[in-house]
């Protein structure tokens, strides 16, 4: 039974070897763009019914934390559905893998830009002017993490989310750009638009052939 145990172990770290060496299909370009036109949506909402956002920094924080809870869902419904649809049990299972490594990969960045909300809201309601350029330096560190496991040019969309953070970082200090939707839906628009570009040219186009 222990060297049954021991086997299985094996051929579960092979597996896990395998998929990190892989590229990982998970991500389509459908989601990433959904996702950046709910940013460039969300950018509106907060525009229209959120004029004051500098007194109200939890109404910001949950109008943004809840359009990203919806793309997450889209994503994991896209995944679960198309996972489905898989026929291969032996693709399946690297699929699979695969998942999970890249969950692993991205989940602490969520973690982490949920506790920032949470402490900025709770305990420094007067600097939380600073969240959205914190939100992209996180975001920016948890695509640099799952950037191994996609097409090179991943990592561009990566930099262009650490740059647009230390800028909004910069800018938010002013008034006039604190809370603004603008840099919020720009930045996450163009940064989702580029990854779902990449990935179609990258992984479905080069499927389709």
């Amino acid at each position: 039974m222990v060297e049954l145990r021991d086997a299985l172990s094996q051929i579960a770290e092979i597996r896990q070897q395998m998929a990190r060496g892989q590229i990982f299909r998970g991500y389509r370009s459908a989601t990433s763009a959904f996702s950046g036109v709910m940013a460039v949506v969300t950018g509106i909402v907060q525009a229209v019914l959120l004029s004051d956002v500098v007194g109200r920094p939890v109404a910001f924080v949950m109008l943004w934390i809840g359009a990203a809870v919806v793309c997450l869902m889209v994503a994991g419904v896209e995944m679960v559905l198309r996972r489905r649809r898989s026929r291969s049990e032996e693709k399946e299972g690297v699929q699979r893998q695969l998942t999970l490594v890249a969950v692993e990969q991205f989940v602490p960045a969520l973690v982490a830009g949920g506790l920032m909300a949470w402490v900025f809201c709770e305990f420094l309601s007067e600097h939380a002017w600073m969240l959205p350029g914190i939100w992209m330096v996180i975001f920016a560190l948890g695509v640099f993490a799952s950037a191994r496991l996609l097409p090179r040019e991943v990592f561009a969309v990566a930099g262009f989310y650490l740059l647009a953070g230390v800028v909004v970082l910069v800018l938010s200090r002013r008034p006039e750009w604190a809370f603004s939707p603008w840099l919020m839906a720009g930045t996450f628009g163009i940064g989702q638009s580029a990854a779902a570009v990449i990935l179609y040219l990258r992984l479905e186009r080069t499927r389709e052939r």
